[in-house]
């Protein structure tokens, strides 16, 4: 195996990682500060980003993106996610780049021109709503309780979601919905494009969380929201397999980026182990903080492999399930086990917000929920285990 990049590739990852860190870096610290992202502080980054070059990295060159492969994301998209905000300036963020993902592989040529198009080129933003508060459709996605019922050549949406990421902003909203209960929901939803402003689309609030996102997480109600067929993306009863498709490559980009994060949270961590004193030397000399070092280089290493592995497969069209599964739940894991020792090793420093360390640990707590909670992750790599060895076993 070839565990190398390609030169124009790690080119582009020592341009982003010089961006983040001469011009969103600044910025993070302000919004740090203000606990708050403006709208004007995100676009001025955007247009640099833009005049750098470096503009969605993920997205075809037909469209205004990079045209990087799925291969060549990973050292990338970890270089954008050194700071929470460089994916948003780069527009590489969760769940814009999922959904742009989505729509260059599914959406026709009309809702390419009025919701991909756009997207890409940073005019809007998306949301995508499947998630539903009991005893809807959480880590079980079987359990969706929206519907979509035919209305001659309408379908009429009523339902209950909530934590659909960019609510607040998003100009448009995928929505998945129960399109025939006759079967099971695997085989019987549909994925639906929405106008945020269409009548029947109540957005109640922003789902308070441990930390404030850029776009918030909405709780939403639909009620009687009329759309036609043609909002339909991709084909009736096939939510849960287009759903699918945008799940395998949106769990290792959240992988790559948070990646970056944890690396960032071990080299805050070491600079300040070399130079802090204690017990007659730096902390860096003490056994118990090289061991933590130790721990957290390791388990970065082996994520990143991970998160290779699983790109080279998904790029040769295999579903990778079990991979993603095990790639998602193990690096999740590691980048907050990367943060808390970090903040250990950092002491009072640590848990100030003196450091962005402790911002990062409320943020990336999410992490392991979303995208499938490691216990999900873990039931399914469990389940190939069985099929694989069970028999083998008596």
């Amino acid at each position: 195996m070839d565990f190398s990049y390609a030169p124009h590739v790690l080119d582009i990852a020592r341009r982003v990682r010089q961006f983040v860190d001469t011009e969103v870096l600044p910025v993070e610290k302000a919004a740090l500060a203000a606990d708050e992202l403006t709208q004007e502080m995100l676009q001025a980054l955007r247009q640099k980003a833009r005049a750098a070059g470096l503009w969605a990295p993920t997205m075809p060159t037909s469209l205004g993106g990079l045209g990087l492969t799925l291969e060549e994301w990973p050292p990338v998209l970890e270089a954008a996610g050194r700071s929470l905000l460089g994916p948003l300036a780069l527009h590489c963020a969760a769940p814009d780049e999922g959904n742009m993902h989505l729509l260059h592989m599914f959406a026709n040529e009309a809702q390419q021109e009025r919701y991909l198009k756009p997207l890409v080129a940073g005019e809007i933003f998306s949301g995508f709503s499947m998630t539903e508060p009991p005893p809807g459709a959480g880590s079980d996605p079987t359990m969706l309780q929206t519907s979509a019922a035919r209305d001659g050549d309408e379908w009429v949406i009523n339902g209950h979601k909530w934590w659909t990421s960019n609510g607040e902003v998003a100009s448009f909203l995928i929505i998945m919905a129960r399109t025939n209960p006759a079967v099971p929901a695997h085989k019987g939803s549909t994925l639906f494009l929405a106008p945020a402003d269409a009548p029947g689309i109540d957005i109640v609030r922003d789902v308070p969380l441990m930390t404030h996102d850029f776009g918030g997480h909405s709780e939403i109600h639909y009620r009687d929201l009329r759309l036609p067929d043609s909002a339909i993306l991709g084909k009736e009863g096939d939510g849960f397999a287009l759903t699918q498709a945008r799940l395998g490559p949106a769990r290792l980009t959240h992988c790559m980026r948070w990646t970056g994060i944890a690396q960032r949270a071990l080299e805050i961590a070491t600079d300040y182990a070399t130079r802090r004193q204690a017990f007659g030397k730096t902390l860096a000399e003490q056994e118990a903080v090289q061991w933590m070092l130790a721990d957290s280089a390791t388990e970065l290493h082996a994520g990143r492999l991970l998160v290779q592995h699983c790109a080279w497969l998904l790029s040769k069209g295999e579903q990778a399930r079990q991979e993603s599964s095990m790639c998602k739940v193990f690096v999740a894991e590691a980048v907050n086990k990367v943060i808390d020792r970090a903040i250990q090793i950092c002491g009072g420093l640590g848990v100030s917000r003196d450091l962005p360390l402790s911002q990062w640990y409320a943020a990336a707590r999410a992490f392991r929920i979303y995208d499938g909670a490691s216990e999900v992750h873990r039931m399914v790599i469990a389940r190939q285990v069985v099929k694989q060895f069970g028999h083998q076993a008596r």
